[in-house]
């Protein structure tokens, strides 16, 4: 009998050993399709039932629009300007879950300007103070406290100046400052959750791609080797985003696309606040640029309808990132330029098409759904936004939960913290450890420093100018389910998010992790239920 694990330590060795176990018929209750947030937070939840799991993911974890997003764990303001209450105090109770108890290691408080400009009217600068203080409102009935994320106040423009040293001066009357949570690393996030499921049995199966769903299970096609094998479960959750018409045919999806680009911080002065620049025409909505940890400043976002075919990586265009400097430079005292965009990347989000008569995605609502297929049973949820993955779940093994002959006890995740996250109202301990692990690893940031045995220069970063250690590259092969280079470059690192960052650490990671530097998926197009 194939008895599924239960550590949170993921690496080839377990994959080929939980891929064997579903391969030689094993069944499960649930099987999970997707890795991204969705997936994962399914699997973590079903997990935690005592229901038996297995996800299957066709590339890497976090390889779709959950790596993609503005790095926020946010309370939802932007939805209660389009009246959208509902989200947004979903949003803000989640948030209050992860900030708490779920990944404290990997949130921190993050302040936000909104600077009065000459072009922001005294009309709009109190509907905004109105909206901002609502959103304070919204976030002590969640139960954030304000030691965690501040009240909002007026400030100088000395004040805002100091926070955001490239706003212009000029015609200046001060700022809001208000808070909200910043993610160290979407990425991160996804890992996390994925390896608390497997820490409670979850078999977690990269690079296993379903082609076809069907009464009973799947059909699942190894994509290391091109092997194919019947997965046997009772269950399926389709979590793929907006790749979920592929399983479920005849969903309707609108996919939105946001795009993102980051600049060096100290073009901007190193700020230490973010800046909100109001979407001229466009109320409610915002360019950021969010300051990063890693010496980045974000700068996003569009949101704009997607049509054609999804691609695995969709592309920033030239009129995104023109409309992206041109709406924060309103706010600089020296505009942006292409010439400094090191990094740019953009996500595809999986929004339900509500029917709404024109092409424009702003206003369609971020609320998720639970759909259930009346031929195979299938479960899609899809819709929904990063910060409240771990309720689409809930919503999601709800309905296999209540279906006959299930065994399910109560959802357990709105207090369960993943792994890394300290106890509860406790700090992680950072002794002498490089800054950056305990930011990304909480409390596992010992163990990742242990990796360098008696190498100190694995505790430093591997190549100049580039904020990623050896010690971090081991670990993402040996507990985080890295199996290819691009899996620790470009989701357990993030390195790839300046092309240059990547391109410079490649030689470096290769020597370290051989292994995974030989590594390559076999390619085979993907197949529609019913090919």
């Amino acid at each position: 009998m194939h008895r599924p694990e239960r550590s949170p330590h993921l690496d080839a060795d377990r994959r080929r050993r939980d891929l064997d176990a579903l391969a030689d018929g094993h069944e499960v209750d649930v099987l999970v399709v997707g890795g991204g947030i969705t997936g994962a937070g399914v699997a973590l939840d079903a997990a935690t039932r005592g229901l038996s799991v297995a996800l299957v993911e066709r590339h890497d974890l976090a390889h779709g629009t959950s790596r993609w997003s503005t790095k926020l764990v946010h309370g939802g303001l932007r939805y209660l300007a389009t009246g959208d209450v509902g989200v947004a105090w979903e949003s803000a109770t989640e948030r209050a879950r992860i900030v708490e108890t779920i990944a404290p290691h990997l949130v921190r408080p993050l302040p936000f300007t909104v600077p009065l400009t000459p072009d922001i009217s005294r009309t709009e600068a109190a509907l905004t103070a109105t909206g901002l203080r609502l959103g304070d409102a919204m976030r002590a009935a969640a139960g954030t406290s304000a030691k965690q994320l501040p009240r909002t106040r007026r400030i100088t423009a000395a004040e805002a100046l100091r926070w955001a040293p490239a706003l212009d001066p000029d015609g200046l009357r001060g700022a809001y400052l208000h808070w909200d949570a910043q993610l160290e690393d979407d990425a991160r996030l996804v890992v996390a959750v994925a390896r608390t499921a497997a820490a409670h049995g979850a078999r977690i199966v990269t690079y296993a791609e379903v082609e076809q769903v069907r009464s009973g299970g799947a059909t699942v096609r190894d994509t290391l080797t091109g092997d194919r094998f019947a997965l046997r479960a009772r269950h399926v959750v389709n979590a793929t985003g907006v790749w979920s018409d592929t399983l479920h045919p005849g969903l309707a999806l609108r996919p939105s696309a946001g795009a993102h680009l980051l600049v060096p911080a100290a073009r901007l002065g190193d700020p230490a606040a973010s800046v909100s620049v109001p979407v001229p025409g466009a109320f409610g909505r915002f360019v950021f640029l969010h300051p990063r940890p890693d010496g980045l400043v974000l700068v996003g976002l569009t949101d704009e309808a997607h049509a054609g075919p999804i691609p695995d990586e969709p592309a920033v265009t030239a009129q995104d990132e023109a409309f992206l400097l041109q709406t924060v430079s309103r706010a600089l005292a020296t505009p942006l330029g292409p010439q400094d965009v090191v990094g740019r990347f953009a996500g595809l989000r999986p929004l339900l098409d509500l029917g709404a008569a024109d092409g424009a995605t702003a206003d369609v609502s971020r609320r998720h759904a639970v759909l259930e297929d009346a031929t195979t049973g299938l479960v899609t949820v899809v819709g929904g936004k990063l910060t409240t993955y771990r309720r689409m779940a809930q919503d999601a093994v709800d309905v296999i939960a209540a279906r006959p002959g299930v065994a399910a006890g109560p959802c357990r995740t709105a207090a369960l913290p993943l792994v890394g996250a300290p106890p509860a109202g406790s700090a992680v301990a950072r002794g002498d450890l490089p800054a950056r692990l305990p930011r990304r690893y909480g409390t596992e940031a010992a163990a990742v420093a242990a990796l360098a045995d008696g190498r100190p220069e694995l505790l430093r970063p591997l190549v100049p100018e580039v904020p990623v250690t050896g010690a971090e590259l081991l670990f993402a092969a040996r507990s985080e389910g890295a199996m290819t280079l691009a899996d620790v470059l470009d989701r357990r690192t993030r390195a790839g998010l300046v092309p240059a960052w990547r391109d410079a650490l490649h030689d470096a990671a290769a020597r370290l992790l051989p292994q995974l530097a030989a590594t390559v998926p076999a390619t085979a197009p993907r197949a529609r239920v019913g090919a």
